[in-house]
């Protein structure tokens, strides 16, 4: 039998350390640009997660919960959508870019 974790917190930061950790090794070990983009999604998922159980540990131990943290985390969500997206339309964009750097070279396109 599988002893418990303690308290749902623990898995929580477990969980978030896990996510931390698959989203460093993705973007340290693949080679292609939008899987670095979505390892360092991930990455940015487990650390609004981590950040998540810090301030609910605080708020846990006796102290005056306090709304900040998730304010922050918040925010971090929409800034690391924004920025995914704009990563995303980058590396379209370099794609097409490098598509017409190689048609550009052969002569088929801009003939009559």
């Amino acid at each position: 039998m599988i002893a418990p974790l303690g308290d749902g917190l623990t898995l929580y930061a477990l969980c978030g350390a896990g996510l931390v950790g698959f989203g460093v090794y993705s973007v340290v070990a693949s080679a292609g640009l939008l899987r670095r983009i979505l390892g360092f999604n991930l990455m940015g998922a487990g650390i609004f997660l981590l950040f998540g159980v810090a301030a609910r540990r605080g708020a846990a131990a006796g102290f005056q919960g306090d709304p900040t943290p998730h304010a922050l985390i918040i925010t971090g969500v929409v800034v690391a959508f924004s920025a995914t997206a704009l990563a995303v339309a980058l590396v379209l964009r370099l794609q097409d870019a490098a598509s017409g750097a190689d048609t550009e070279g052969s002569g088929e396109q801009g003939q009559p």
